[in-house]
This record gives structure tokens, sequence and C-alpha cells, in this order.
């Protein structure tokens, strides 16, 4: 979640909220429930859900560059006691130049 620039009408930023305590869980929630399962091999069933999407975002430095963009997602998930982030990036989607970048400490994903 770097300092994405909207400024010049170039990417998209959208978000769905899934709240499926009590209610049928659509195949989205579902796939997030699996990977959850599967990357902390624990039982997971999600009672909410957010997916925020950045969808051909360029860079802060857009002012120069709007050509290179990335789309990525964020997807928030709680069972009400544990809550977890899942990062998900197209693949081949990150096109920001890093060594144009206001940080020089660049990663993607989160530590």
């Amino acid at each position: 979640w770097d300092n994405a620039d909207f400024s010049r009408g170039v990417g998209t930023t959208f978000y769905q909220e899934f709240s499926t305590l009590n209610t049928a869980k659509p195949p989205f929630v579902r796939d997030v429930e699996a990977k959850v399962r599967r990357y902390l091999r624990s039982s997971y069933s999600a009672a909410w859900t957010l997916k925020i999407t950045w969808e051909k975002v360029p860079a802060y430095t857009a002012r120069t560059d709007t050509q290179k963009t990335i789309t990525y997602q964020a997807v928030l998930t709680t069972d009400g006691f544990r809550s977890y982030v899942l990062m998900l990036y197209q693949d081949r989607g990150m096109q920001w130049d890093y060594t144009r970048l206001t940080s020089t400490n660049v990663l993607i994903g989160y530590t």
C-alpha cells in the first residue's frame, strides 16, 4: 500500500464487503477461507470479509509517468476472534519503477 497517485484520473479503487455471519457464503469468501486454512493449517470460518482492489494505479510519481501501474488486492477477514489479511498481486502486475519512488526501502507484501 504505497503512495499511489490518482491525481491524473488514472486507476481505480473499489471495495466489496461480505458479512457472512448466519448467511450463505459466496464463492469468493469460501476461497478466502480455503486459503487461510491451507496457509495456516487450521480451521477457519469467516464471519466478515472485505476485499479492496487497486486497479491499474500509478505510483506517486505519476506526474511524469502514468503508464506504469499496479493492480493488487488486500483482503481483510475475521471470524470474530482471529483476523487475517491476504495481499494478492496480479501476475506481472507490478510495473512501478521502484527506482523512482520516494522511498528506497521497497517491499512487496508486508513485514
